[in-house]
């Protein structure tokens, strides 16, 4: 029954959430209510999308309303990683280094257009995004809790850019895209206010304290055995598949899980179904599966052919 009220509880703050932030990115609930359940599952989060969609004032209106500390790293070609975990400087009164942390030591971090750093600038955030914690000239720094980051990617077509390595995409729990606003959105857009003036009238709708408490609830959500066979039998399919190269990871396959308890308790529900799991499986493998190039187109397109072709138990 705790388990029950908790996952009630939760529908009402996480709605709030995603309703304020609808008020900001318009006509975008769905891929707003993804980044909320990717935070809730304590996962990282990758929006890939053209520049002016409103990946940024995305990521800034939830740090908002989750009442955490934001920082915005823009990852440019020059970037060092220096510049995202901080530098030691010498200190002539006391004579010894003083470290001075850099922009990775917050709550919330944008890392604005990732892919159009160098893969050692992007490295930076490995450990952190996998430990949460960084290790600077020999000393082990914890990052503060909760800690999140969400990372911006310009198509790889565009020039400039380096592509992720597996191992890095592997370590965001979700991956979604905007998309162009429809017709009634880029109206009320061109007709409103600027979005992001709009983000300082925003009121918190949680703490961080609230915040964690909801991620530590997101594991125990009831999950039964018929789902988990589902799960299994998901992952199994990209494995034996000659329509993938590439099957899905043992850590896909918690992923799913948990995005899914999360979707589960945003519902309302303590008991997580396999609508649940289908809400949250093109995000959460689309950036993980690998085509065979004469099958699907990858990503999105490889998750939506992944759902239709394994039965439901």
């Amino acid at each position: 029954m705790l388990l029950d009220s908790r996952s009630r509880l939760a529908a009402g703050p996480t709605e709030t959430v995603v309703a304020q932030a609808g008020r900001v990115i318009l006509g975008k609930e769905r891929a707003i209510r993804l980044a909320m359940a990717c935070i809730l599952a304590r996962g990282h989060l990758l929006i890939e999308d053209v520049p002016g969609v409103g990946k940024t004032t995305l990521s800034h209106a939830l740090a908002r309303l989750l009442g955490l500390d934001y920082q915005r790293i823009q990852f440019t070609s020059d970037l060092l990683p220096a510049d995202v975990i901080g530098v030691s400087i010498f200190d002539r009164e006391s004579s010894t280094f003083r470290f001075h942390a850099g922009p990775i030591f917050a709550q919330i971090i944008l890392a604005d257009e990732i892919n159009r750093a160098s893969p050692k600038a992007q490295s930076a955030l490995l450990e952190a995004m996998e430990e949460h914690q960084v290790t600077a000239e020999g000393e082990t720094r914890p990052l503060p809790e909760p800690f999140f980051v969400i990372a911006t990617q310009n198509p790889l077509h565009q020039v400039g850019t380096f592509p992720l390595p597996e191992s890095q995409l592997d370590r965001f729990l979700m991956r979604i895209s905007l998309g162009y606003p429809d017709a009634k959105a880029e109206r009320e857009l061109l007709q409103g206010a600027e979005r992001r003036d709009l983000i300082a009238h925003l009121e918190p709708a949680m703490g961080a304290e609230q915040l964690m408490q909801l991620q530590k609830a997101v594991p125990q959500m009831q999950v039964s055995d018929a789902l988990l066979d589902y799960v299994q039998q998901l992952i199994a399919h990209t494995r034996n598949s000659p329509r993938f190269t590439q099957g899905l990871s043992p850590r896909a396959g918690v992923a799913i899980l948990r995005a899914a308890q999360a979707w589960a308790m945003m519902e309302g529900r303590r008991q997580v179904l396999p609508e649940d799991v289908q809400a949250v499986l093109p995000a959460v493998v689309g950036h993980r599966l690998h085509a065979s190039a004469d099958a699907v187109k990858g990503g999105f397109d490889a998750a939506k052919e992944l759902v239709s072709s394994v039965p439901i138990p």
